[in-house]
This record gives C-alpha cells, sequence and structure tokens, in this order.
C-alpha cells in the first residue's frame, strides 16, 4: 500500500466486536483480516450490511478498504464493520455525515448480551418448577 494514500481511519463496533477500518482512494475493493471480502463473510445478508454506507453515499467504486476485525461472531463483525466505514466515511464530507447520520449508521448499537443470574439457568430462563 505504498502508493496509496489514506484517505480516512476510524472504529466500528457491535456487540464484542471492533473493527479497524483505513479507507483509500480505489475502485471498490474490501479486504477483511487480509481475506477478501467475499471470502471472510460468506452470508449475503453480512455482505448486504456491510455496503449499506457505500450505497447510502452513492460511493459503492470510490474507495478502498482494509479493515481488521477482532471478537464477537460474523454477523457482529459485519455491523461493527459497516459502524467502522460509516465512520470513516462521515470524517471525509461534511454531507455524507448528514446521510448517514439520517440513516442510523453512525450510531452504535448498544444492544448485548444480558448477563446470567443467579438461580436462574441464563439471563432469564428459569428451572423447571415440580409440584412434587
Amino acid at each position: 500500500m505504498s502508493a496509496e494514500t489514506l484517505i480516512s481511519k476510524a472504529t466500528g463496533r457491535r456487540k464484542e466486536a471492533i473493527a479497524r477500518v483505513r479507507l483509500v482512494q480505489g475502485e471498490g475493493k474490501i479486504v477483511v483480516n487480509k481475506r477478501s471480502f467475499e471470502d471472510y463473510f460468506a452470508r449475503e445478508t453480512d455482505r448486504i450490511i456491510v455496503n449499506q454506507p457505500f450505497e447510502a453515499t452513492n460511493t459503492k467504486n470510490k474507495y478502498n478498504v482494509t479493515a481488521l476485525v477482532d471478537g464477537g461472531g460474523l454477523t457482529g463483525q459485519a455491523g461493527a464493520l459497516r459502524h467502522g466505514i460509516s465512520r470513516a466515511l462521515a470524517s471525509i464530507d461534511t454531507e455524507f455525515h448528514h446521510t448517514l447520520r439520517k440513516g442510523g449508521f453512525l450510531t452504535r448499537d448498544p444492544r448485548a448480551k444480558e448477563r446470567k443470574k443467579y438461580g436462574l439457568k441464563g439471563a432469564r430462563k428459569r428451572f423447571q418448577w415440580t409440584k412434587r
């Protein structure tokens, strides 16, 4: 990446996943953990989630993305990557910022796994009650 000039860097988070994103001028190539985007995200829904910020700002084939994703599952990582890409695009142009804010891509999804409570099977499930 010696010839490519870094345009923007950002961090995205979702559940337990963290994505560090680098945006450079290019033709729309996405590399996740040194693997191709299509190879890393097998599910089509995860690929759609990652591409949403580019479709919202009409920048589908303008930037190359290099991302390091860590923690969580694949869907959480896709959400973290979307958040990171959105933040990176928002720092480039204020018009992108307004568009992404309206789409809800800049807000970190606060939902996470609820902790297990003592005396219960999980966060809310109880043990079966027996009469006798």
